[in-house]
């Protein structure tokens, strides 16, 4: 079976794959894109850093290909949904390098209070100049974290043992777990307003993109310090590149960036007031050889028919397994990310019950892709099937499985409920329908609808009065989305409704404050699956 290195990994890392026996292992750095087509035409594995982009394309050309292996955490140059698609097991190494971005940020921070860098420079040329070379002290100082999983975690506890006062944004965190990590919770306005640094540590989502932009900005203190060693395009270059010309931000240490690598006339590469380091968060030794090891074993088990670890689009089980239990985990993580979008940011409780024949299988695989799915959103593709029951602990989410036997009206059928603290339940339940066993959800919110389970979704509450559905229909025809599928359901005339409709194209700004503001509309959620 043939191994393409795509990208430089760590030399035991490759001297383990060309141990294994029938192994051929293709060393291929730095090849372009068409040699890329070219070398996968026989594959059976491709291990990459961030530097190789597998596409669709990529996965086209390659039919043998079993799986595709990431040495590092964030999986942005794969296509995940085509390797998904092609049944392609798309792995990460996401322990590896959370020591080393959380050292490298905190290093960022210590280099926006002290000029380091900019002292390094003016010796080297020279100079001795004290006076223009002063800072602060990180002592007593308030550091905004926003998101607080692994790495953001890390950072904050190196801020406490510098002593200083620790705020963290992260809406899906409980009350109790901030306080076990003797941070304190905030919003992302009052983190703006109060803190004296601010570090950003989320993936990049439509939620995340430009969260910090001239209107977040404007909220900071004038002098505050900003960090990105997470994801670019987190915070707006434009407006941190304005910010920091007028002083409103003095300083900032940046180690990833919008475009990549950093244009070689970007005015960032001009401002004294910023460090900029080429997205060097993993790049410490350690780190790349510990990502380098685990990808090389991780392939190597899956090409031998081994577990699968560390999946990002499916769990850890063996190959017949995947057979099996293949359709029941893609409806899971499908009804996992659905009532994640429906549902309050913070919740108590992760409920899952079975019900039919699935009861009799081993649920485990598709309770960890559920549980993955409600995930995904929320801390990106760095949250795989086995971290997945941790993060939700992390979170203070509390997560039940109940196995039923009561009769649902349906052969299987799974629910996922999200529990709020107030007692309130936000759900969505499937299942699986016909011979190629096509997943469907067949209600929302204690609804009952029956729709695809794929593409994107508008969930609809309303008064039940007529002219609705055409009244959506107008609204989404004339701002260019089209209808897909439909399904309706209500109560009792005169009551409340439910719409869920499957368009084509996300509806934009316009269309979307459109339908909020009917006044018939009580609720109105757009859905990506």
């Amino acid at each position: 079976m043939k191994v393409l290195v795509a990208d430089k990994i760590s030399p035991k890392g490759v001297a383990y794959l060309r141990q294994q026996p029938g192994f051929e292992v293709i060393e291929a750095y730095g090849s372009s894109p068409e040699k890329i087509l070219e070398l996968v035409k026989d594959v059976h594995a491709i291990a990459v850093r961030s530097e190789t982009k597998i596409t669709a394309a990529v996965f086209a050309a390659a039919p043998l290909l079993k799986v595709v292996g990431r040495a590092g955490v964030g999986v942005d140059n794969v296509d995940v949904d085509a390797a998904t698609e092609r049944g392609v097991v798309v792995m990460n190494t996401p322990a590896g390098n959370t020591i080393s971005t959380a050292e490298l940020t905190f290093t960022h921070i210590l280099c926006g209070a002290r000029p380091i860098a900019q002292a390094a420079a003016s010796m080297k040329a020279g100079n001795w100049d004290r006076k223009t070379l002063s800072g602060i002290e990180l002592f007593k100082k308030t550091l905004g974290v926003v998101g607080l999983g692994r790495i953001g975690g890390e950072v904050a506890k190196r801020a406490q043992a510098f002593g200083m006062r620790v705020l963290a944004f992260d809406p899906y965190l409980s009350p109790s777990r901030a306080k076990a990590m003797q941070v304190e919770v905030a919003t992302l306005e009052e983190l703006l307003k109060q803190s004296d640094y601010i570090t950003v540590h989320m993936p990049l989502t439509d939620d995340t993109l430009n969260m910090i932009d001239e209107a977040a900005i404007a909220k900071c203190k004038k002098g505050v310090r900003l960090f990105n060693c997470a994801r670019g395009g987190i915070i707006k270059e434009s407006a941190l590149i304005a910010a920091l010309k007028s002083g409103h931000v003095a300083a900032a240490g940046l180690d990833v960036y919008e475009e990549e690598p950093l244009a070689k006339d970007s005015e960032l590469r001009s401002l004294p007031n910023v460090v900029l380091t080429p997205h060097i968060a993993a790049s410490t030794a350690e780190a790349q050889e510990t990502v380098g090891i685990e990808v090389a074993e991780q392939i190597a088990d899956v090409l031998n028919g081994g577990v699968i670890r560390n999946a990002v689009n499916m769990p850890s089980m063996d190959a017949n397994a995947v057979k099996v239990l293949g359709p029941y985990i893609d409806l899971g993580a499908k009804l996992g990310t659905l009532v994640q979008q429906i549902a309050p940011q913070q919740i108590a409780t992760l409920r899952i019950t079975y019900w039919g024949k699935i009861v009799d299988l081993d649920v485990n695989a598709v309770t960890r892709a559920i549980q993955r799915g409600f995930l995904r959103r929320i801390s990106g593709e760095s949250v795989n099937f086995v971290s997945a029951p941790s993060t939700l602990e992390r979170l203070g989410v509390r997560a039940e499985v109940v196995k039923s036997t009561d009769d649902s009206g349906y052969t299987e059928l799974m629910r996922v409920e999200a529990v709020a603290a107030d007692g309130s339940v936000h759900s969505a339940q499937g299942t699986l329908i016909g011979k190629g066993n096509q997943p469907r959800v067949v209600g929302i919110n204690g609804r009952e609808v029956e729709v695809a389970a794929e593409g994107k979704l508008l969930v609809l509450e309303n008064v039940d009065q007529p002219g609705m559905v055409g009244t959506i229909g107008t609204i989404l025809g004339k701002n260019g989305v089209n209808i897909a599928d439909m399904s309706l359901s209500r109560l009792a005339p005169g009551g409340t409704a439910y719409m869920v409709v499957r368009v084509d194209q996300e509806p934009g700004d316009a269309a979307r404050a459109e339908i909020k503001g009917h006044a018939a509309i009580k609720l109105a959620k757009f859905v990506q699956l």
